[in-house]
């Protein structure tokens, strides 16, 4: 999936979360963490992909996953976002997509008839090392499932 493949380490990187303090990837090591990138907050697809974690941010938790949400949405847009879902997770602005880019989900779309950049749905899971052991396009109705399912399979092969 883009730049980063499985197997490849993650590139560490530090962004603000939705109250604006600073998240640095590399501070979860010995964790497994879900980095899942959304293109816009408040959106329809963007809305039920992050609620369908927050919804089983349990499960998440039990499978030992720490998760993050990144968009390239300001913070003052994403603490919105959090605040009005009431979502129980961080979520991380990424203003200036280095994240995006540095990740290979900065790409360019279509819609309209009119050309953009913007940030592609993806879902990159780190094991406790730093290590990509997944990277696959999320869909915003299953995803919450489909990165549950990658856990278990992490898991039972480990």
């Amino acid at each position: 999936m883009g730049k980063i493949k499985e197997g490849t380490p993650a590139p560490d990187f530090e962004l603000p979360d939705q109250n604006g303090e600073p998240v640095r990837l590399s501070s979860f090591r010995g964790r497994t963490v879900v980095l899942y990138f959304y293109p816009k907050a408040n959106t329809p697809g963007c809305t039920t992909q992050a609620c369908g974690i927050r919804d089983h941010l349990p499960d998440f938790s039990d499978a030992g996953a720490v998760v993050l949400g990144v968009s390239p949405d300001p913070v003052k847009a994403v603490k919105k976002f959090a605040d009005k879902q009431h979502l129980n997770f961080e979520l991380l602005a990424d203003e200036h997509h280095e994240v995006c880019e540095a990740f290979g989900v900065w790409v360019e779309k279509s819609m309209y008839g009119k050309t953009f950049w913007g940030a592609k749905r993806a879902t990159f899971i780190i094991d406790a090392e730093g290590t990509v052991r997944r990277a696959f396009k999320a869909n915003p109705e299953t995803h919450d499932q489909d990165v549950l399912t990658a856990l278990s399979e992490l898991a039972t092969a480990a």
